[in-house]
């Protein structure tokens, strides 16, 4: 596999690149198919199978990575064109208000379960921004400024796949059982799921009206993976642990600054509905290419090795974070809605 600081060609990258290019197109084709499936599940899930029935060519290396670092950041910059800030005015300061506390709280937490349980720091962060943020994107998004491994990515990406699939049947539930209507219902899906698609099937199950509101909370929750980012870099520079040989994170990752601007953007309304329709096809495909990549990383030996203790943490981190967004939910008056 190139080093960072050599020169990757294309007929390098093609390999790798290639197979999750049209994973990509095949999960984006049964999305449009059948809405409620999630093609980034799907890419992940059919890289995690691959990789443990197979072995992967070692040619494949560097366009995996290029799927797994370059396309991903392109496709968390095209995701803030998604994001109106009128949209997320329009929950009101106490939602708002709730949403980043929620984000900062469920962070904080995690990280200190994660150092009562011994967990290292590089994970303890991607399980943290992860589960907080908006999933396997977070975790990918924040892995330089972590110093993480590929083992610890994939144990990271692998407890956002396992849990986050279990609040698709159970958040719903949950909700009903406590008698929340659909607005109250989708902003506890959207404060407490960790994955965006997750989200949208989880909210689709409470009622369209939940649904369209847990879109907009957990793309609230989104955008706070800029100051996230930005401050973990901050923290992490500061710190000067950073592993032999690897490049201090920088204070504003690029794509943090690409994502903001795509927001305001977005914001202004100047995209034609049918460009923006094609944009965000174009972004899930990219999400999804680089959903495979990761899901290549993600094998069953290397899980095995890594223990129990991240796994107790992904579950400790869940309820925490459905506590707090239930509690958000009902300090903000939209419990009985």
């Amino acid at each position: 596999m190139p080093t960072p600081s050599s020169p990757v060609s294309s007929s390098s990258l093609a390999p790798g690149l290639v197979p999750c290019l049209l994973v990509a197109v095949l999960a984006v084709i049964v999305n449009l198919a059948a809405p409620a499936v999630s093609p980034l599940l799907i890419a992940i899930v059919l890289g995690a199978l691959l990789t443990n029935v197979t072995e992967i060519p070692e040619s494949w290396g560097a366009g995996v990575q290029f799927a797994s670092k370059k396309l991903l950041r392109v496709g968390i910059v095209l995701l803030g064109l998604q994001l109106a800030i009128g949209d997320i005015l329009s929950l009101g300061w106490r939602v708002i208000l709730g949403v980043i506390l929620v984000v900062t709280l469920s962070l904080l937490g995690t990280l200190a379960m994660a150092r009562l349980l011994g967990i290292s720091r590089p994970l303890s962060i991607l399980i943290a921004c992860g589960f907080s943020i908006c999933g396997a994107a977070a975790v990918a998004g924040v892995e330089d400024i972590a110093d993480a491994d590929e083992e610890e990515v994939a144990t990271a990406i692998a407890l956002v796949v396992l849990f986050g699939t279990l609040m698709i049947p159970l958040a719903p539930l949950a909700a009903h059982a406590m008698g929340m209507g659909e607005v109250a219902g989708g902003t506890w899906i959207g404060a407490s799921t960790h994955e965006v698609a997750q989200v949208v099937a989880a909210g689709g199950a409470y009622g369209a009206a939940a649904l369209s509101v847990a879109v907009i909370v957990k793309l609230t929750r989104v955008v706070l993976l800029a100051p996230v980012a930005v401050a973990l870099s901050f923290a992490e520079r500061s710190r000067g642990t950073l592993r032999e040989g690897a490049k201090r994170p920088p204070i504003v990752p690029l794509f943090v600054v690409g994502f903001l601007v795509m927001i305001g953007i977005g914001s202004l309304h100047i995209i034609p509905a049918g460009a923006l329709s094609g944009l965000k096809v174009l972004q899930t495909g990219l999400l999804a290419a680089a959903m495979f990549a990761l899901g290549l990383g993600v094998k069953v030996k290397g899980l095995m090795r890594v223990g129990g203790r991240p796994v107790i943490l992904g579950a400790l981190s869940t309820v925490w974070i459905a506590l707090l967004a239930l509690a958000m939910v009902v300090l903000s008056g939209t419990m009985g809605a």
